[in-house]
């Protein structure tokens, strides 16, 4: 069973729906036991990054969260989901985490940084990724695939290792990251077609070494 967490981040009907269109068995849920007692957990999430993190520590989940990847449970970060699992985001300047060692970064702060005009924040519509580590969750995923983002921020862990796809938007910005048991999308397979779908279901059958 797959439990997807529900701290107050925005409407997970849509994972849920997702899972029990492809037949896996899920359950929306902040119960602790239940989360522990899962077999995967999918962390998904929109919002703002300060309000998400008081919700995590007033419901208990940061340590569930954390806990569960240092089991080696398999783990999937969807969106803002995946931006949290760094260690600060520049939303809000909060402090997140810190299961990956990096931070969140603000796409108008580095476009302005850059030069970078005429581009819509956030960026939201259909894009590609481009795999820079192969990686089970994305087995039969075609380069021409294309998920769907909704994101004003994005993750930078510090490891490019940990870095698994990456985006382009202006800049290449890491669209996938993880690392052993953890991986994390800042697209919404959910909401992505049959591509996303197909990702859903390779990470509910996905066994980490």
């Amino acid at each position: 069973m797959i439990a997807v967490i529900d701290y107050d981040a925005g409407n997970l009907t849509s994972v849920s729906r997702a899972l029990t269109h492809i037949e896996v068995e899920n359950a929306v849920t902040s119960d602790r036991d239940i989360i522990a007692a899962a077999d995967r957990i999918i962390f998904p999430g929109v919002g703002a990054a300060g309000s998400a993190m008081k919700s995590l520590v007033r419901l208990g989940l940061d340590q569930v969260i954390r806990q569960a990847v240092a089991d080696g449970k398999p783990v999937l970060g969807i969106c803002l989901g995946t931006q949290i699992i760094l260690g600060f985001s520049r939303e809000n300047q909060t402090p997140c985490l810190g299961i990956v060692d990096g931070t969140v970064a603000s796409f108008s702060e580095v476009f302005a940084a850059s030069g970078i005009k005429g581009l819509k924040i956030p960026h939201m519509g259909w894009n590609r990724i481009q795999m820079k580590i192969a990686h089970p969750v994305f087995a039969g995923i075609d380069e021409s695939d294309e998920f769907y983002f909704v994101h004003g921020f994005f993750p930078q862990p510090k490891d490019e290792a940990q870095v698994l796809a990456t985006t382009d938007y202006g800049i290449d910005f890491p669209s996938v990251i993880g690392s052993g048991n953890l991986v994390a999308t800042q697209f919404h397979p959910e909401k992505s077609g049959p591509p996303g779908l197909m990702m859903l279901k390779n990470f509910s059958r996905w066994q980490p070494c």
